[in-house]
């Protein structure tokens, strides 16, 4: 019994050694071809690092603002007994907009007027009397002054009449009429907003670092979401003097002619300020950045020989970047001209691996491009 026990454990032993061994002479041939497998190239596109002379651009968010914008309303109560406007007209300075119910005060400058016709006749009598000696000097003083108060009297009505005739203080389009005729105004009530546009304001920030190349008359080109394919030129006016302490930017303020109209105020706009220096910089293209959040990237194509036998391999060179101009971005640090660089597919590579160039599918890279409408 105790034989059969020993030979059924030295025949697993066997068993188990053999199995063993089969194993790992598998792992180590697994081994030997990964040690001999070499990646297969991967086909690229480059591009080379170049210098470059760039205008020196400012950029900000900036927002339209009309050159004389208000809200016209009523200075007095009453009300109204004619509309003589169209809702988004245009409008001369001093046209007609609203007439309130003035029926009251011309009833009132009518006895006004005769107080005043009164008054002068007795002032004038009096004086007559003066000059012959026959009145006092208080007399005639008394006349003087009971002419000037009816005088007074009549001008406020008229006054009150004037301000219950509604006109545009100056040329521009109407807005939406917000009232309607037979509505009882109340003062300051909003009747219609008026805009003029012909030219329009911008107002922008930059930070404080950029207040010393900041001044009057510098060009700016305005941009807008409505209108994508436009640039409007226009000029720095007014920089305010002091800076915001809460955010370190401080605002100013741009003129641009709108003959079109196509600018609206109220509406955001891209800004771009054009300094007068132009600066060398190196550019690739956007594409070959590989982004990351902890430090951006490029990878560069550098020549290798092994066994006798030349060819390509990749560096991942890490990049400080700056300005973004079109389908090129700037590279501050990290690179030198005249480097060639993977221009594309940037995501799918590693450091070190072999590549070949084909840049016969190469995009066609530009500062302004055009894309074209689908």
């Amino acid at each position: 019994m105790a034989k059969r026990v020993i030979l059924t454990i030295v025949g697993l032993i066997v068993i188990i050694g053999v199995l063993a061994g089969i194993k790992v002479l598998q792992i180590q041939r697994m081994i030997d071809n990964e040690a001999a497998f070499e990646v297969p190239p991967e086909t690229v596109t480059t591009a080379n690092v170049r210098a470059e002379s760039w205008d020196t651009l400012l950029t900000a968010v900036g927002s339209l603002e009309a050159v004389q914008g208000v809200t016209v309303s009523a200075e007095l109560p009453g009300k109204v007994v004619q509309v003589a406007f169209e809702s988004g007209a245009m409008v001369k300075k001093g046209g007609l907009l609203v007439r309130q119910n003035v029926a009251s005060e011309r009833a009132q400058l009518a006895g006004s007027e005769a107080s005043v016709e009164l008054a002068r006749l007795n002032f004038d009598r009096i004086a007559d009397l003066y000059k012959q000696k026959l009145v006092s000097k208080s007399e005639l003083d008394t006349a003087r002054a009971n002419l000037r108060q009816s005088v007074a009297e009549a001008d406020s009505i008229r006054a009150t009449i004037a301000k219950k005739t509604i006109r545009a203080p100056f040329a521009g389009r109407l807005g939406i009429r917000q009232i309607d005729l037979g509505q009882i105004l109340s003062e300051g009530e909003g009747i219609v907003s008026l805009q003029a546009y012909g030219s329009i304001l911008v107002n922008f920030r930059l930070p404080q670092r950029e207040i010393a190349r900041i001044t009057t008359g510098i060009l700016i080109e305005v941009s807008t979401d409505a209108h994508p394919d436009t640039m409007i030129k226009g000029k720095i006016t007014a920089i305010n003097p002091e800076v915001d302490s809460a955010t370190r930017n401080f605002q100013i303020q741009a003129t641009l002619p709108n003959p079109e109209e196509q600018l609206r105020p109220g509406m955001f706009v891209n800004v771009r300020v054009l300094l007068s220096a132009r600066t060398t910089v190196l550019t690739i293209p956007s594409t070959a950045v590989l982004y990351a959040p902890y430090s951006d990237s490029a990878f560069v194509v550098e020549s290798k020989e092994e066994n006798g036998e030349s060819g390509k391999v990749l560096r991942q060179q890490f990049i400080r970047l700056g300005e973004k101009r079109g389908d090129y971005v700037a590279v501050l640090s990290g690179l030198q001209e005249g480097e060639v660089v993977v221009s594309s597919g940037v995501f799918k590579l590693s450091n070190g691996q072999a590549v070949v160039i084909d840049n016969t599918l190469s995009p066609d890279f530009k500062l302004a491009p055009e894309p074209g409408n689908n």
